[in-house]
């Protein structure tokens, strides 16, 4: 009467179960490493400093980081030194360039 709503029963061998236990402990440790990792590794995109421009504007999906260095990033906070102040991106933009040390000399 009982074996019909107690389906498998008896089914697993020992040597099976073991492997499912297995199983089951390595994903839950590598989905817990993997959760170190990510609240521990450093964000290169944190902040800008050393010539490189890190602005983080709203796009369509939310959000977006504007990331440059090098030639590109003086290129790009000249352009934005010199757009209107009513500009949403120039006036973001600025701090992060005076930041890099990228801001136009007085």
């Amino acid at each position: 009467m009982y074996s019909k709503t107690n389906l498998g029963a008896g089914q697993l061998s020992p040597r099976r179960k073991h492997v499912m236990a297995t199983a089951g402990i390595a994903v839950v440790l590598g989905l817990g490493g993997l959760g170190i990792w990510a609240s521990l590794a450093p964000n290169t995109y944190a902040g800008s400093a050393a010539g490189c421009v890190n602005v983080t504007v709203a796009s369509s999906t939310g959000g977006a980081t504007l990331h440059y260095c090098g030639a590109t990033a003086r290129s790009f906070c000249r352009t934005q030194f010199a757009a209107p102040a009513t500009d949403q991106l120039a006036v973001h933009a600025r701090p992060q360039c005076r930041l890099a040390g990228l801001a136009p000399k007085p």
